[in-house]
């Protein structure tokens, strides 16, 4: 028996077809070493939502609502128009706002993004003071609030100014970190 072309050619389609099988087969297998892939949707959305925190005693200490939150199964979500309100005994209010946030799975820390604005409601003389910035990190339990980014402060007539800044509402140390313009006009007399 002869082999001709007419005779090999149905046995190497074969034999390309199971080696195209055969590599196809070992594409499509997943690989059980390789991280599972996330997928990076909501698993719940929460409109117009609000939580309260509370001391020891049973004393309201801090409160933070959004429009809207979407929560992630990586425990993180994300907030449209964060607020945050602060207020403890014997202390200014502190609300600060933003277009957008991320709260960590914890609720520890606050990430606010695009156009913040914190205001410090007067008191005990003090008048009302306004920061602005375009980043706002806020952690909760160590109560600090920090930035890398350009800050301004607006108190009274005075203004200050600079990049990153750091504030513990716990020691009341303030700390603006580079560029630092301050303009202090005089107060007129009553």
């Amino acid at each position: 028996m002869t082999l001709t072309t007419t005779r090999l050619f149905p046995l190497a389609l074969m034999f390309a077809l199971a080696l195209i099988t055969f590599y196809l087969e070992i594409m499509v297998r997943e690989d059980p070493s390789a991280p599972p892939l996330q997928r990076h949707d909501p698993d719940y959305i929460v409109t117009n939502f609000t939580t309260t925190t509370y001391n020891r005693d049973g004393v309201p200490t801090s409160q933070l609502s959004a429009a809207r939150m979407l929560h992630f199964p990586d425990e993180r979500s994300e907030l449209l128009a964060p607020r945050v309100v602060q207020s403890r005994p014997d202390e200014p209010g502190l609300t600060v706002r933003a277009e957008r946030g991320v709260l960590s799975g914890d609720g520890a820390e606050i990430f606010l993004y695009d156009d913040v604005v914190l205001v410090r409601e007067p008191h005990a003389g003090q008048p009302a003071a306004k920061l602005t910035t375009s980043f706002l990190h806020i952690l909760r339990e160590r109560s600090l609030v920090r930035t890398d980014r350009e800050v301004t402060i607006v108190e009274d007539g005075r203004s200050l100014s600079g990049r990153g800044m750091e504030y513990n509402s716990d020691t009341r140390q303030f700390r603006l970190q580079a560029n630092v313009v301050a303009r202090f006009e005089p107060r007129s007399a009553p």
